[in-house]
């Protein structure tokens, strides 16, 4: 691919309802093929972070419940992932995965939850749910989970003079979304411009923040673009603070996440 242009793909004008209507129909294959109830399915990526090219992948996200009966059969995959095709990347967690790895700090299930386009949800189960957030958000657990999202991203690597735009803000986002949850003790917000107005105070950076998302978000869009140097040196700081500093000790309530999966299959009638 060009470092100048990209193509977009078919999907790039689909209009928002057909979209949905094709992602609705993906999730009901899903149902049908794997014997699974879905709970829950959102939007999980740029374009409910705010940052989305008109020919921006739909990125679903689900949480899903097994029959009774596979939970007494021990540990089996607790994935589902779709392959990438028309546009859309859609993958998701077993319930009880989702449960004990937001109770251990992993805040991509409080994410879900808050996404402004949802596609599917189970109401009662969707109240048991949310309360995860306000009642068990695990702030240290928190940070250092953003931390790693964006050192996996970085992979420990100085960014190159023509940098991807979309892995520099998968960089970015979860670097601000630890720096929220370290300086405001909360779940930070999702869309990308609130997390820059409550954590990025330097001029210059927010400016070279601003220029990089017009690229990424221009219809066309290069998928290249140069580096900015000010941003460069913020995610190298930040990565240098990551290696030095001491882990928490890893924690998962097991048995807390047991018990709010009865709870929700309770509420599911399951």
């Amino acid at each position: 691919m060009s470092m100048e242009a990209c193509t977009r793909p078919d999907h790039a004008e689909r209009p928002a309802e057909a979209a949905r209507r094709l992602v609705l129909a993906r999730l009901e294959q899903v149902e049908a093929s794997h014997g699974v109830r879905i709970l829950y399915a959102a939007e999980g990526g740029s374009r409910c972070w705010g940052y989305a090219a008109p020919d921006s992948d739909y990125d679903v996200r689900f949480v899903y419940l097994h029959p009774e009966a596979w939970y007494e059969t021990g540990d089996r995959r607790d994935v589902i992932e779709l392959p990438l095709a028309d546009g859309l990347d859609i993958s998701g967690w077993e319930l009880r995965k989702a449960l004990r790895l937001s109770l251990g700090g992993n805040a991509a299930l409080l994410e879900w939850l808050a996404s402004p386009q949802v596609y599917r949800q189970h109401p009662a189960a969707c109240r048991v749910l949310r309360d995860l957030g306000p009642e068990h958000f695990a702030g240290e657990a928190a940070y250092w989970h953003y931390l790693s999202v964006a050192r996996k991203n970085y992979r420990g690597r100085k960014l190159e003079q023509q940098l991807r735009l979309k892995k520099y803000l998968y960089v970015l986002r979860p670097l601000l979304a630890a720096q929220w949850v370290k300086t405001r003790r909360g779940m930070p917000p999702l869309a990308l411009a609130e997390l820059v107005a409550g954590t990025l105070d330097d001029v210059r950076l927010r400016d070279e923040l601003a220029g990089l998302l017009a690229l990424k978000t221009a219809g066309g869009a290069p998928e290249y673009g140069p580096a900015t140097p000010g941003l460069q040196d913020y995610i190298d700081e930040a990565m240098r603070d990551y290696e030095a500093a001491a882990r928490p000790s890893r924690y998962s309530d097991w048995a807390r996440a047991d018990a709010l999966l009865e709870q929700v299959r309770l509420a599911c009638g399951a």
